[in-house]
């Protein structure tokens, strides 16, 4: 075997290793410790990587420059072994072709280029983006819609088999696995993946890399790129018999056998047509010169730097998946029973947009609406909005408090985001980031409504912003009621999702549309009497 035919065999190795540590961070759900490294593992995506560039210039955001440099160079190699979708997209088209032998073998052909779709989309992209709305890129970004299809379909799925799976390991004895909380399900997340991954998914059955040469903006901008690529691949006329096998295993369907020429804009760098041909008349070279056959060692030079630089991205991208820790994801406490249903509505402002966003306008022009951070969420508290955000921001993660609450300690989701939607944070500094302030409606507390003490939505608050002061009801009762404190609220959300009124919660939080900074809560110290014994 020549270095030439080494090339598919290393671009399979790369996408694959890739492939499962990407899809790791979104089903993961054991805290295994592939998130510590997330940066690392996402820093050539090309979308969030090019919109961190835009909103925070550093080497760290320049995943997308190295990107159009490798295709420059090598030709679409990102489209074959670093796009996630991309890579999902040939294992659907290899499950469907395995499930069709027996019938007729798998057989791609040449198909004439759809310039026109490809480049309106491309261009209303880039228009809709320019006028200050990420709508259109969002859900027509690769790794975002990869995201969303994990998110929202496998890793519910995922979940499910591992708590039908957890109660016969245990008779068994095998404690490592467990039970671990559902998801909570968005609709409309839910709908949007689900028609991603039919699009995807026929797409790629049908006619392989088809979704990447006709709608993927990303796709149809590196297409651009590459054909003006220093290697390629091409044809030795000479040594050309015209048997087809490089035709049928090509899945991007670039290769016109008349005319013995590659489209190098749809060529995503597969290598499949060069370990197909049994002639050798396909080769990946600098042009004319490196197609002949008199030009072996030079092509092998070149197949060698390829070589040496996908295996480096490959120790790069395998080189976190040895971490592992479990940790269980405790289920949320039990809530003090409710009392009569409540009549005054909540009166919010604003919605609250996580962590690290500083501001809700920065937050919806950066964020891509890959749901990393939604799956990456210990508590559940981020969920994707469908209007909340406006029409440009549908599918952006919001933070609901129905769901859950804002751990007061937590920095996941900040660390995880691709794009910088979300600014990474210090645990000293995410406890003093007030994403929303506690209102309180006396009227609907069941203190006020039934005469009797709660307390739930203070024993929830992890700075004691909500505090119960006494209150006197009507009859003469000495009961306690809570008392925000705004100045020292970070707006977690813990008192809201613990408030057992319903339908209308009697403390919730109304967010700001700007993060401020709270105060630090002021320690209270306990008295204790020296020469008093414990009453134990």
């Amino acid at each position: 075997m020549n270095r030439v035919s080494l090339l598919k065999p290393v671009r399979v190795c790369i996408a694959l290793a890739f492939f499962l540590s990407v899809a790791l961070l979104f089903l993961d759900f054991r805290d295994t410790g592939i998130r510590s490294v997330a940066g690392e593992l996402l820093f050539f995506q090309f979308v969030p990587s090019l919109l961190k560039f835009l909103n925070h210039a550093a080497a760290g955001a320049a995943g997308f420059i190295a990107v159009l440099a490798m295709t420059f160079f090598f030709g679409r190699v990102y489209c074959a072994a670093l796009c996630p979708l991309g890579i999902f997209q040939d294992m659907i088209s290899r499950l469907f072709s395995l499930c069709s032998k027996g019938q007729k073998h798998r057989r791609y052909r040449f198909s004439p280029p759809r310039n026109l779709l490809r480049y309106t989309l491309l261009i209303l992209t880039i228009l809709v983006f320019a006028g200050g709305s990420g709508l259109v890129l969002n859900l027509l970004d690769p790794f975002s819609s990869f995201g969303r299809i994990f998110s929202n379909l496998f890793r519910p799925l995922a979940i499910a088999l591992n708590n039908l799976g957890a109660p016969l390991a245990e008779t068994f004895g095998i404690h490592s696995i467990y039970r671990v909380q559902r998801p909570v399900l968005a609709p409309a997340s839910f709908g949007v993946a689900l028609a991603s991954l039919g699009l995807v998914g026929w797409m790629s059955a049908r006619h392989g890399r088809l979704f990447c040469n006709t709608v993927c903006p990303v796709g149809t901008l590196l297409g651009l790129v590459s054909k003006f690529s220093l290697f390629r691949v091409g044809f030795d006329r000479t040594a050309c018999k015209a048997c087809g096998k490089c035709l049928h295993v090509c899945k991007a369907g670039c290769i016109d056998l008349k005319a013995k020429q590659v489209d190098t804009s749809r060529c995503v760098a597969c290598f499949n047509c060069l370990t197909a041909c049994p002639d050798q008349a396909m080769a990946f070279g600098t042009g004319r010169q490196t197609l002949q056959q008199n030009s072996d060692r030079k092509n092998n030079e070149q197949t060698s730097e390829a070589a040496g630089r996908r295996d480096f991205i490959l120790a790069l991208a395998a080189g976190g998946t040895g971490l592992a820790a479990n940790r269980i994801h405790a289920e949320p406490a039990a809530l003090p029973g409710k009392g009569r249903p409540t009549t005054i509505a909540e009166t919010r402002t604003s919605v609250l947009s996580p962590p690290g966003s500083q501001s809700i306008a920065r937050y919806t022009s950066i964020c891509t609406a890959c749901h990393l951070c939604v799956s990456a969420c210990p508590s559940r508290v981020l969920q994707p909005s469908v209007f909340s955000f406006g029409l440009s921001g549908i599918l952006q993660p919001r933070m609901d408090f129905n769901a859950g609450h804002c751990n007061y300690d937590c920095t996941v989701c900040s660390r995880v985001c691709p794009s910088g939607a979300l600014l990474p944070l210090t645990v000293e500094k995410k406890q003093r980031t007030q994403m929303g302030v506690a209102k309180f409606i006396k009227e609907n507390c069941v203190v006020y409504t039934d005469n009797t003490n709660c307390g739930a939505c203070s024993e929830h608050c992890p700075t004691k912003a909500v505090d119960m002061v006494p209150y006197l009801n009507a009859a003469g009762r000495k009961l306690v009621i809570p008392k925000v404190n705004e100045a020292i609220c970070v707006g977690c959300g813990g008192c809201e999702h613990a408030c057992p009124t319903k339908p209308y919660k009697a403390i919730y939080v109304d967010g700001n549309p700007v993060h401020q900074h709270a105060e630090k809560p002021v320690e209270k110290k306990m008295k204790v009497n020296a020469g008093e014994d414990f009453p134990f």
